[in-house]
């Protein structure tokens, strides 16, 4: 009695099985959960405000490196469940952008801030927030930032302090 041959796959059925293989939790996710309950999503006895402003935060130490995601649920304590809805809210609300990638053999995804927040560190000890002519000037006045020796004062010490620091 001879056995049947196994069936020979199409071109289209293997690049079905790869897919389904390189699917990501959040990708199940995804196709399983609907456009509201990823919007509304909640974490029970959470702040979701300020766990969505700590992540904004230890993103934008990372600028355009981002960070994979599984790292940032272990530092932020979270289930790789709830970090994936979160990170699926956080894209959805435009606040990250998720980088599929293939780590170690496995497909995960990159974390990255879409808008670093600005840094005050280019206008700390401006002289004119604590001007005491402040009223008075005026580009064409008397006193005006293109004369103004606190502003030449300032840029000069700024230029003179080490490149860290800055």
């Amino acid at each position: 009695e001879s056995v049947p041959k196994p069936k020979k796959l199409t071109k289209k059925e293997l690049e079905e099985i790869k897919k389904e293989e390189e699917k990501t939790l959040e990708e199940e996710l995804e196709e399983q959960l609907t456009d509201e309950e990823i919007e509304n999503f909640q974490i029970e006895k959470v702040d979701m405000e300020r766990l969505t402003n700590k992540i904004c935060d230890v993103l934008a130490e990372r600028e355009s490196e981002g960070m994979f995601q599984s790292e940032l649920w272990k530092k932020l304590k979270l289930t790789s469940r709830d970090g994936s809805r979160l990170a699926l809210k956080l894209e959805r609300m435009g606040t990250i952008y998720r980088e599929k990638l293939l780590d170690k053999g496995r497909w995960t995804y990159k974390l990255i801030l879409k808008k670093t927040p600005i840094s005050t560190l280019s206008i700390e000890n401006a002289p004119c927030l604590v001007c005491p002519v402040e009223q008075k000037c005026s580009l064409e006045g008397e006193i005006s930032p293109r004369t103004c020796q606190f502003i030449e004062d300032w840029v000069l010490a700024d230029m003179k302090k080490p490149a860290k620091v800055k």
